[in-house]
């Protein structure tokens, strides 16, 4: 199911990231996170409403350094001030994706992540499995069928 970002969404994404928002177009922002002290930057690129095939889809992409990632079919996200992350997130029947966006541009990416992970206690989990247990577990908060976008 895709739901519908709002100016305020993509505004309030904007400030977490201590960025602003360019429209490309209609349907398209980008947002651009330096982290001078670092050395580290990145652009983050969002899709409203992509028509494919009949269908539509949210994308989100990230371009930084060496590296291109896209998140399909982004249903949720949540804009953390405390964490200084977005976190912006796919589901698609029991598998769940999350891209995290920080404010010092770094990213994240954990993708087709089962339930049975997400629902373990994340201290018996392998240390690889923990961090994607504990970056994913903000998802507990939504539930899928009266999902809106807001941030906490």
């Amino acid at each position: 199911m895709v739901h519908e970002f709002t100016k305020e969404n993509i505004d309030a994404i904007a400030e977490i990231l201590q960025t602003e928002a360019k429209p490309l177009g209609n349907d398209v922002f980008r947002l651009e996170v330096k982290n001078e002290e670092e050395g580290r930057r990145l652009a983050l690129e969002i899709h409203l409403g992509m028509e494919v095939n009949g269908e539509r889809l949210n994308m989100v992409s990230v371009y930084a350094q060496n590296t291109f990632l896209q998140l399909h079919n982004c249903t949720a996200f949540i804009a953390s001030d405390m964490l200084k992350q977005v976190t912006f997130f796919g589901r698609q029947q029991d598998r769940t994706s999350g891209l995290i966006i920080e404010q010092g541009a770094g990213c994240s990416l954990y993708a087709n992540v089962g339930e049975t992970i997400l629902n373990s206690d994340f201290t018996q989990l392998p240390e690889d499995l923990m961090m994607c247990a504990i970056a994913l577990s903000l998802t507990e908060s939504i539930d899928p069928d009266t999902f809106s976008f807001d941030e906490d």
